[in-house]
């Protein structure tokens, strides 16, 4: 029994981890701490399968254990031992094969868990190729808007979204005249008032 309570307390653990892990992974948003996660998630599935090694052959040993009170039981029957041997060995043989059911149930549940940490898994990493698409589109923008910067020497400002407003600059991005159009006129009266600003 006191193996029972080592083993439930273990897989407490492990599912307070599971949750611990569930939580990182929900709060954060950088690419490295999914990665380090990801990693996490991965020791803890190959404890839980190390765990699961161990269930299984602590069932292999009860089943020898009740294999061999059964062999005893039905030699003491031979033998016509009294009542109260044949009920001890048959209490003893229950409870062995509730210890059984037990590890049974906990087995199940380390497999169920390990299915869990690899939807996780699948899950990251689907969140990490995001992240790195993220970050490529936006080192690809940066280059673009550094491009048409170099080539117009005008840098456009993003923040006001009800008007068309930017800086004209010289070579070393220093702002020297601002520029600022409502989005009711054409973008042919823009480029034309642009390029006389210029």
């Amino acid at each position: 029994m006191a193996e029972d309570a080592g083993s439930r307390i273990e897989v407490a653990n492990l599912l307070s981890l599971g949750e611990d892990l569930v939580g990182v992974l929900v709060g954060s948003k950088d690419g490295e701490a999914l990665a380090q996660a990801c990693d996490g998630a991965r020791m803890l599935r190959s404890a839980c399968r190390s765990e699961s090694g161990d269930l299984e052959l602590q069932i292999k040993e009860y089943q020898e254990k009740i294999n061999s009170f059964k062999e005893k039981l039905d030699k003491a029957k031979a033998e016509t031992v009294t009542d109260e041997e044949l009920n001890t060995l048959q209490n003893e043989m229950e409870e062995k094969l509730r210890g059984e059911q037990q590890l049974r149930q906990d087995l199940r549940a380390v497999s169920d868990e390990l299915d869990n940490l690899d939807r996780q898994r699948t899950s990251i990493e689907e969140r990490k190729d995001s992240v790195k698409k993220k970050e490529k589109d936006m080192l690809k923008a940066q280059s673009m808007l550094s491009m048409c910067v170099s080539v117009t020497n005008m840098m456009p400002d993003f923040e006001d979204q009800e008007k068309i407003s930017g800086y004209i600059v010289d070579k070393n991005r220093k702002k020297l005249d601002k520029f600022e159009f409502g989005k009711t006129m054409s973008p042919v009266e823009i480029c034309d008032k642009l390029w006389k600003m210029i």
